[in-house]
């Protein structure tokens, strides 16, 4: 899909050069909500931006918990370059088979063997928050049993950040860049064979 404003390949200003160039590297080339949306806001947006990255590093919550509500709130709203970002960074950061197994089944997370109850109540409030835009008290209270009231604060707050970010890209047609085929490994020509 092409975005509907054309990304700006050359940016202007210092900072964002630098930041393309950055994320260029982490990437394999700057990702597409820098190039379309990013590149045509003033700099604190993005600062904003990273502040909210690096307040997940805050969480007490574990990270592996934190990367399948992403997921399946990625999923839910059909955000496909969050999907891809978030499967790219399980492969190549966090090298988990089993949390990419995880984040690749978050969909049945009800009725797969691979889930757990703690993440199956995190996982049902993250579905009904982001479905229903509320959630009723007996998702609450289920959560309640497995989470500490901060924990259940973090959860919900990853739930909104990761919609704002969702809502961000779909809004202006932004998505998949394609990482996930740019994080695999190239066969040399014997492996390809």
């Amino acid at each position: 899909m092409t975005p509907y404003l054309a990304p700006i390949e050359n940016p202007k200003g210092m900072r964002l050069k630098m930041l393309y160039r950055f994320l260029g590297k982490a990437f394999g080339k700057p990702p597409a909500w820098l190039t379309v949306q990013g590149a045509r806001m003033p700099v604190t947006f993005l600062m904003w931006m990273g502040k909210v990255s690096s307040l997940s590093k805050k969480l007490v919550l574990p990270d592996d918990m934190e990367r399948l509500i992403r997921a399946r709130v990625d999923n839910l709203n059909m955000c496909t370059w969050c999907q891809d970002a978030g499967r790219w960074y399980v492969m190549t950061k966090d090298k988990d088979d089993k949390l990419l197994a995880k984040v690749d089944a978050v969909d049945e997370y009800r009725t797969s063997p691979l889930f757990s109850d703690t993440e199956r109540a995190a996982l049902d409030f993250a579905t009904e928050l982001t479905e229903q835009k509320h959630v009723g008290s007996e998702t609450f209270n289920t959560l309640r049993q497995h989470f500490s009231e901060r924990e259940i604060c973090e959860i919900d707050w990853v739930v909104a950040t990761n919609h704002l970010f969702n809502i961000n890209n779909l809004g202006l047609g932004i998505s998949s860049d394609g990482l996930c085929e740019l994080a695999k490994p190239k066969l040399t020509a014997a492996q390809a064979g």
